[in-house]
């Protein structure tokens, strides 16, 4: 009995070591591929590959610049708005909403996640697009125009696709990824400190800065993380909707493109070594971005850790 245990356990332990081993070989092999792949366009033009927004495939003049620029810029679009409303949704599910419809609108919100990306692309396109264009960057326009600053970023023609259109699009998307680990953390939040929070006379928002927010707010930050890694990496829906202008402009109305949907575009029409090399080389910055932005967050989790003991 005993030796079929150990051996049942030595068995355990192999497999899982085997798996552990096999994430690290692939991920080797993945990093590896793509220094390889874009070892020719840094060879050929160097650090300024980063820095450059000539994109001409004709004269083989290629840079990152314009995709990393659009790629950053909507995951701010994104993120400003999916994660005010995810942390406000998923606080409104776990202690306001009456309990007959918590399950039907926590279902409502978790199927936005299983809805494919072309679909959202598609809807963006030929809905949300026009409605942009023919009301909101009017407005926004018309709002703006006549401040510093703002006139800059909202500035240009409403071409309906754009940067702005891509971020609201990005910004659904990782919505019930937000909203999902929020609910999940809020729901952790021992009753006895909420009910001693509203003992002592504070209101339904004090409770919610004071004790829930600084509670979970090592969880709430993961699933922020989560959901900005979906934001930079998604293709199809950008793909639909930002217009795949290779130029960066102040303007987030402007048309402009991202790493992943210049791959997508472009990368079964690349003809030539450079080209080809070029674009893998858009997809090792991508790789690089995400390995920042998830240790970053892991390091701001380590920290909020170690603070609280």
């Amino acid at each position: 009995m005993l030796k079929r245990l150990r051996a049942t356990d030595t068995t355990f332990r192999l497999l899982t070591r085997s798996a552990a081993i096999a994430v690290l070989v692939l991920l080797s092999g993945t990093i590896f591929s793509l220094v390889v792949g874009s070892a020719p366009a840094f060879q050929a033009f160097g650090l300024s590959f980063v820095v450059t927004e000539v994109w001409n495939p004709v004269t083989e003049q290629f840079g990152a610049l314009a995709p990393i620029y659009g790629t950053l810029v909507t995951s701010a679009i994104a993120m400003l708005i999916a994660v005010p409303i995810g942390v406000m949704v998923a606080f409104f599910l776990t202690e306001l909403c009456p309990k007959a419809l918590r399950r039907p609108i926590a279902i409502a919100i978790e199927l936005l996640a299983g809805i494919p990306s072309i679909i959202y692309g598609i809807w963006g396109l030929f809905v949300f697009a026009p409605f942009l264009q023919k009301y909101v960057q009017p407005f926004l326009i018309d709002a703006f125009g006549s401040i510093p600053i703002l006139s800059s970023i909202f500035e240009g023609p409403p071409y309906g696709i754009g940067m702005l259109t891509a971020g609201f699009i990005l910004a659904i998307m990782v919505l019930p990824f937000i909203t999902a680990i929020s609910r999940d953390v809020f729901d952790s939040v021992p009753a006895v400190l909420k009910e001693a929070t509203y003992g002592l006379g504070c209101t339904t928002w004090e409770v919610f800065k004071f004790v829930i927010l600084p509670y979970t707010r090592v969880g709430v930050i993961g699933g922020v993380m989560l959901g900005l890694g979906r934001a930079l990496g998604e293709t199809m829906a950008v793909t639909f909707v930002i217009g795949n202008a290779h130029k960066v402009s102040a303007s987030i109305l402007a048309p402009g493109t991202t790493i992943s949907a210049s791959i997508a575009n472009e990368f079964t029409e690349a003809v030539g070594d450079l080209y080809t090399s070029s674009l893998i080389a858009l997809g090792l910055i991508l790789f690089v971005i995400t390995l920042i932005v998830l240790s970053a967050a892991r390091y701001m989790l380590l920290r909020l850790q170690k603070r609280e003991g």
